[in-house]
C-alpha cells in the first residue's frame, strides 16, 4: 500500500479493504500558498489530512490583530473540529503556508464508518487523543515557559521551523512581536 495507509495504521490498525472504503470519500486537492482551507464563519463538513507542505491556524481578533494556533506540517490532520462537532462557524482559519496537496474527506461520511466499523473509530479516537495531547502541550508551554523557551521547544518540534514558517508567524504563534523573536534568535545562536 502508499505512505498514507502506513500512516494511517500507526494510529490503529485498518485492513487495506477498510483504507480502499476511507478513501472513497477523500478528494486529493492541489492547494496554492496564501488559499484558506477553511474560512472565518465558514461552516464546514472537511477533515482534512496534509501529505505535502505546510499550513496554519490561526484566529483574528475584533481588533484586526491574527494569532497563530497551530503549525500543519506532512502528515498530519486538521480541521475545525469544534465546528465540524456541533455545525457551527468555525473560529479558526486555516490557511495554506506553501503549496500543499492534501486530501479532503466528508467528515459526517467518515462519523457514519466510525459507527459500523471499530478499526475506522479506533483509528478516529487516537487521531483525537493525539490532537488533544499536542493541544494539552501547548498550553502548558504558553502558561510555563518564557518565550526563549518556547521557541527552543517549537525549534525542537519542527526542525528548520525558521526556514519553513516565516518570522512573523512564528512570532504570532510564540505571543511575542517579530523584533522580540529577533532577539531571541540572535542570542540563541
Amino acid at each position: 500500500m502508499d505512505q498514507n495507509f502506513t500512516f494511517l495504521n500507526s494510529f490503529a490498525d485498518i485492513s487495506e479493504e477498510t483504507y480502499i472504503e476511507l478513501i472513497k470519500f477523500a478528494k486529493l486537492k492541489k492547494i496554492k500558498a496564501g488559499t484558506q482551507l477553511i474560512k472565518l464563519d465558514e461552516v464546514t463538513a472537511k477533515a482534512h489530512l496534509l501529505i505535502s507542505g505546510t499550513l496554519r491556524s490561526y484566529i483574528i481578533t475584533e481588533s484586526g490583530k491574527e494569532f497563530n494556533k497551530s503549525f500543519y506540517l506532512p502528515v498530519s490532520f486538521f480541521a475545525s473540529l469544534t465546528a465540524l462537532m456541533t455545525r457551527k462557524p468555525s473560529e479558526f482559519i486555516f490557511e495554506a503556508l506553501t503549496d500543499c496537496t492534501i486530501y479532503e474527506i466528508d467528515f459526517y461520511k467518515l462519523m457514519e464508518m466510525c459507527e459500523k466499523n471499530l478499526a475506522v473509530n479506533n483509528m478516529y479516537s487516537k487521531v483525537l487523543e493525539s490532537s488533544y495531547l499536542k493541544q494539552e502541550i501547548r498550553m502548558v508551554e504558553l502558561i510555563s515557559l518564557d518565550a526563549s523557551e518556547r521557541y527552543l521547544e517549537l525549534q525542537k518540534q519542527i526542525p528548520n521551523v525558521d526556514k519553513l514558517i516565516p518570522q512573523y508567524h512564528i512570532a504570532s504563534y510564540l505571543g511575542i512581536t517579530p523584533v522580540q523573536l529577533s532577539r531571541i534568535r540572535k542570542n540563541s545562536l
